[in-house]
């Protein structure tokens, strides 16, 4: 028997060897992201250019020049319009944001009941961050506290009238408080919704199937806007005499269906694009329709459609701005509507005013972007290597 040399065969395993110098540190990420080829060079060059012209007059107006206390509008107007700032100034007026900056949180909701929306808020963050952190466990209770249990408690603490709670209308709600509450509603809702619609539209019995089409095709074929003029104006005109609902919680139920139709849309994509062989593999084990769904379906399908339902998450927060056309002013709508105060008219008013409700709808929409970001990747087990 002829004997062969094994020798050369690995007994055991390489260790890991560290990337060469060359394909780590600040000096590779710039190779790889930024001149990597020509174009991707040029175009380096123009946004560098960009960022130095544009940056530092941002820096002056937003802080160096930035007039951050004041009484009224003389802290933030020049000489020539009365105020105490030399002639040719500009900068950012961030006394008028100080100043009516629980107008912008709460609206006029009275000084003396503020403490109920921050207990709300807080009630809010501490259900919120831990479903939010995966290690946490206890999901399921988080989840019915959050989404069950916090929005009868808020709807007594912020409404008021039990409880010797002193009863505070809603049109005196505004600023954030609105923006969150319509949010926060709309996201709760809109989702499980939208699931219903979208099985209801592949669903195999007719009528079903048909009256989810109607109502998502209807919605989808009309403004928020109309939805909202609908629901504040024409809806009374609906109901027996003597029957009427409260203007916010109208909008709360034109903003939920509205966003309901979108994303029943999105899931019905993520369903479509789940292979046939799960629906059979799951049929073969004997499961029902309901644990077909719920358990092999539904969750492959919200995976694959994060972006897609974040997406209608932010874009539903945005659209929070349209209820000003039902006389109720979101976080937009108050600062808007303080523009007109007389004790604060100057040209760099309504620019701070919007700078700061910008960034407020910004940092919410990058907060939900990024975490949808981040659970895409822990969910990506599919093409791990």
């Amino acid at each position: 028997m002829q004997e062969h040399d094994m020798s050369w065969v690995r007994t055991e395993m390489a260790l890991a060897q560290p990337a060469p110098s060359s394909e780590r540190g600040l000096g590779a990420w710039v190779r790889k992201n930024l001149i990597a080829s020509t174009g991707d060079t040029i175009l380096t060059i123009i946004g560098i250019v960009l960022v130095a012209m544009i940056l530092p007059q941002i820096v002056s107006w937003a802080f160096i020049n930035a007039q951050w206390t004041g009484p009224d509008r003389t802290v933030c107007a020049t000489v020539a319009q009365g105020g105490i700032q030399p002639d040719g100034w500009t900068g950012a007026c961030w006394a008028f944001v100080n100043a009516k900056f629980g107008q912008f949180m709460f609206g006029r909701y009275p000084l003396e009941e503020r403490w109920r929306p921050i207990l709300v808020a807080i009630l809010f963050v501490a259900l919120l961050v831990p479903l939010l952190m995966p290690r946490v466990s206890r999901k399921g209770l988080n989840a019915i506290l959050l989404f069950f249990a916090l929005p009868v408690v808020a709807f007594v603490l912020l409404l008021g009238g039990m409880f010797g709670l002193p009863y505070v209308e809603t049109p005196l709600w505004g600023g954030l408080l609105v923006t969150l509450s319509l949010s926060f509603v709309g996201i709760a809702v809109s989702l499980p919704v939208g699931i219903v619609l979208a099985l209801g539209r592949r669903s195999n019995m007719p009528i079903v199937k048909l009256l989810c089409v109607i109502f998502i095709e209807t919605v989808r074929g009309i403004p928020l806007i109309t939805v909202l003029f609908f629901a504040s104006v024409m809806l009374p005109l609906f109901l027996p005499a003597g029957v009427s609902f409260d203007k916010f919680l109208r909008a709360l139920i034109g903003v939920s269906l509205f966003a309901a139709a979108y994303m029943a849309e999105v899931v019905r994509g993520g369903l479509q694009a789940i292979p046939k062989g799960q629906y059979e593999g799951a049929d073969s084990l004997g499961l029902s329709y309901w644990q077909k769904m719920g358990l092999v379906v539904m969750p492959q399908a919200l995976k694959l459609v994060i972006p897609g339902i974040v997406n209608t998450f932010i874009g539903m927060f945005k659209d929070t701005s349209l209820v000003i056309v039902i006389s109720m002013f979101d976080l937009l709508g108050i600062v808007k509507q303080n523009f007109s105060d007389a004790s604060w008219a100057t040209p760099q008013t309504a620019r701070s005013g919007l700078v700061f409700a910008a960034f407020i709808f910004w940092l919410f929409c990058f907060g939900m972007s990024r975490y949808s970001m981040y659970t895409e990747r822990r969910l990506d087990t599919g093409h791990k290597r």
